[in-house]
């Protein structure tokens, strides 16, 4: 096997500083130092449908793996919708 030169990394042109996005801030709740449940409840709820949705297009399609691929992900979504999904 050659080694040639590898020219993905040494190419790459780094961003000047004040092109980094800033990070938004988390608001924190009393409830165990995690962030408002309340939303993160309805962003389960809408990717939780989103993947249903997405599952039943593929399965009429036929393509019955990329179906279950996305009934996995919808599980998950419930799973994270249930209340005591944040008990360990």
């Amino acid at each position: 096997m050659q080694n040639g030169p590898r020219n993905n990394m040494r190419t790459h042109q780094p961003r000047p500083a004040g092109s980094f996005a800033p990070r938004q801030q988390r608001r924190w709740t009393q409830n165990n130092g995690r962030p408002d449940q309340q939303k993160g409840s309805q962003n389960a709820q809408r990717n939780y449908e989103r993947y249903i949705a997405l599952a039943q297009a593929e399965a009429q399609a036929g393509n019955l793996i990329g179906a279950e691929n996305y009934y996995q992900h919808a599980e998950h979504y419930y799973r994270s919708m249930s209340p005591d999904s944040g008990t360990t």
